[in-house]
């Protein structure tokens, strides 16, 4: 392991062994102090964030910009604040951490014994959305983790989200899939973050009228499983309660290749994505390249997604 895998590895350590102490108003202040001393280096993260929130917004001024971003970078230090203590948090905190509108729609899949596949965006906190799941409803369910580097950081993210209660895969490897529809013919429940590719192999859709890609996977499980499909969006307001919406399931279409159901219902996917994203895009945490237009290598500095 190399010195910055090492050094990765211990901050993430010192995050969750000593942030869950603190004290919640003492966590939130510690975040917001991060998070605005990070907005005001400007770094490649925090460049990339106000790139992508002009996608979303393409007639903000460039203070409103500022402005979104300097948010952005709070909504994401309190993901991470809440993330650190979420081990340490009672099971009524965590009930008491969301709210949900249109929760119908998982609860009357998941007692039809249909099988669910919830997608969202990264918006607010989806390991709290997670927890409040196994917490509040009682219902386990499968998910899928990006392999990081170094391998003991990845071993430390498995580690705390299935201390929340969620069956974790890796991304690679190639067996996810098979386990995935298996849990939800078995009528369980998938909760994946699917509006950025890992794989190079996603499916094109517009997004906030530019073209980007998409995970397949939702839109095939959903075909191969007879799983509903469900969109969900999640969002901070000024309380310490997290909001989230569920939204109507999207359908397989009655016709056409796996290919052109594929792409129909992942445009649907991404269009429930950015309806959410644009009402609350400050807590849209994406600070990494996403549109095919901006993965492209750039001849004036070489440097590759």
């Amino acid at each position: 392991m190399s010195a910055r895998d090492r050094l990765t590895d211990s901050l993430y350590g010192l995050g969750w062994g000593a942030v869950k102490k603190l004290p919640e108003p003492v966590a939130v202040r510690l975040g917001r102090t991060i998070a605005d001393l990070t907005w005001k280096r400007r770094g490649k993260g925090v460049r990339r964030l106000e790139s992508n929130y002009a996608r979303v917004l393409p007639d903000a001024s460039p203070e409103r910009l500022a402005e979104l971003s300097r948010a952005g970078m709070r909504s994401y230090l309190r993901y991470w604040m809440e993330s650190f203590r979420l081990p340490a948090w009672s099971a009524d905190r965590v009930r008491e951490g969301l709210t949900v509108k249109d929760l119908h729609h998982l609860t009357d899949g998941i007692a039809a014994g249909r099988g669910v596949v919830l997608a969202l965006p990264h918006m607010a906190n989806w390991d709290l959305a997670g927890a409040w799941v196994t917490t509040e409803l009682r219902i386990p369910f499968t998910t899928v983790a990006e392999r990081l580097k170094p391998e003991t950081l990845y071993d430390r993210f498995v580690a705390y989200r299935e201390g929340l209660g969620m069956e974790v895969l890796p991304h690679s490897g190639g067996t996810a899939f098979g386990t995935l529809a298996r849990r939800l013919r078995d009528g369980g429940l998938v909760c994946l973050v699917a509006e950025r590719d890992l794989s190079s192999s996603g499916v094109e859709v517009q997004f906030f009228g530019e073209a980007t890609r998409i995970p397949a996977g939702p839109a095939l499980l959903a075909q191969q499983t007879g799983a509903l499909l469900l969109p969900v969006t999640l969002w901070y307001d000024d309380s310490t309660v997290m909001r989230g919406r569920i939204h109507p399931p999207i359908e397989v279409p009655e016709s056409g290749t796996r290919a052109e159901k594929t792409s129909v219902m992942a445009q649907a996917l991404a269009d429930a994505f950015a309806s959410g994203i644009a009402d609350h895009p400050e807590d849209w945490h994406m600070l990494q390249r996403l549109w095919l237009a901006d993965l492209e290598p750039r001849p004036a500095d070489g440097e590759r997604p």
